[in-house]
This record gives structure tokens, sequence and C-alpha cells, in this order.
């Protein structure tokens, strides 16, 4: 499987270049869930706990577990890190701006991050995320594209929600990369729902830039 790698040019305002970084994820809602387009809030991952919660119960892991290459455990990782920074960049902006999208999203993305790290736990794959509090983050890249986004957003609420958009658009891209050459039927699964959910906040986030 092509390891993710950190996507570096989009137009003003968006993430800058932060280097080469290999096997490192690029950044990567409307209404309530099932109220139409960009309304999902937990990608239907059934997940109990919250981001400090080192895991959860949820549909993927009911599925067999496979093998994964160590090219596939580091982008595992990897996606722990960006839904952290999804999760807080999103908590972020709603205490600043009245958008509810900020809200919803952030929920989604506790259940993201419960749900890959279910999967680390099942592989043995350490969880850099572990012991980091909101914003900070153990891969200097991470933290550098973390940054950018929050500089960014802090500019408008128009800039906070495409930065947003940012952050979704680079995630589905990804994840279709870490899908592909993918066997093993659990982590199948959640990389599946994680791109279902993405598909569904970036329409939230065009849904809130058209208004």
């Amino acid at each position: 499987m092509r390891t993710r790698t950190l996507i570096a040019a989009i137009a003003a305002g968006g993430i800058v270049t932060v280097g080469a970084v290999a096997a490192i994820p690029a950044f990567a809602a409307g209404p309530p869930a099932g109220a139409g387009p960009g309304g999902d809030t937990g990608s239907g991952l059934m997940v109990r706990g919250g981001m400090n919660g080192g895991g959860g119960c949820l549909a993927g892991v009911a599925d067999p577990s496979g093998t994964l290459s160590e090219a596939q455990r580091t982008t595992l990782a990897a996606n722990a890190e960006e839904e952290k920074l999804a999760h807080d960049l999103y908590v972020a902006f709603a205490g600043r701006y009245d958008a509810a999208v900020f809200d919803r999203i952030a929920v989604a993305e506790t259940a993201h991050l419960d749900a890959v790290r279910s999967l680390m736990t099942r592989y043995g794959v350490t969880d850099p995320t572990a012991g980091q509090a909101a914003g900070h983050f153990a891969t200097p890249a991470v933290q550098a594209t973390y940054d950018k986004l929050l500089a960014q957003g802090a500019g408008s609420e128009t800039a906070a929600l495409e930065a947003g958009r940012t952050v979704e658009t680079t995630d589905i891209a990804d994840l279709r990369k870490a899908l592909d050459g993918l066997t093993a039927p659990d982590v199948q699964r959640i990389y599946q729902h994680l791109l279902m959910a993405s598909q569904h906040h970036l329409a939230a986030f065009e849904n809130w830039l058209a208004r």
C-alpha cells in the first residue's frame, strides 16, 4: 500500500509545504445525522468513549483481523494524528465562531479517533496521540500543519470553513490511497467508514460556504 504524504500546495491561505515526509497523512457538519447532505456526525461507527477513552466498541472491529505491512502500520498510526488534528482544529474553531458545523464534526472526529485507536490496539501499533494535549502533536510536520490551518481559520469564519474543507478534501484522497492494496478486513471497514464520513463532512463545509 502506498503510504500517505503531506500535501503541499493549495492556493492562498492553504496548507504550506512542510517537507517531504513519507508515511504521514495530509490533512487531512451541517444538519444532524440523517438530515441531508453533510449531515453525518458519526460516520456509522459505533463507538463508546471519548478522546481520552483509549478506544471503544465499534462495528469495524467485529470484522476479522488480517495482516498489515510495515507501511500500512505506519499509516494506521498516522491516521490517529490526522483524526486528532481534525478534532482539535474544529474544537478551536467552534470556540471562536457560531457555525454549528464545527461542533458537530468534532464529535465525529472523536469517534473516528476511537476507531483508529481500537485498530492500533488490535495490531500492537504505538499510539502517537497518547498523552498529547489539544493542539499538540508528536510529529513536527503534523504540528506545523495544525498551526498553519489554525492561523488560517483565525482570519474569519469563512477562512475557518475553507480550512475544514481542505482537511476533508485531502483526507478523502489519502483514504483512497490507504485502501489501495489493503487486505485486512477490519482496517478496510474502518477506512471505508472514515472515507464516507469525510465525504459527508466535505459536503457540509461546502453547504456552509455557499450560504
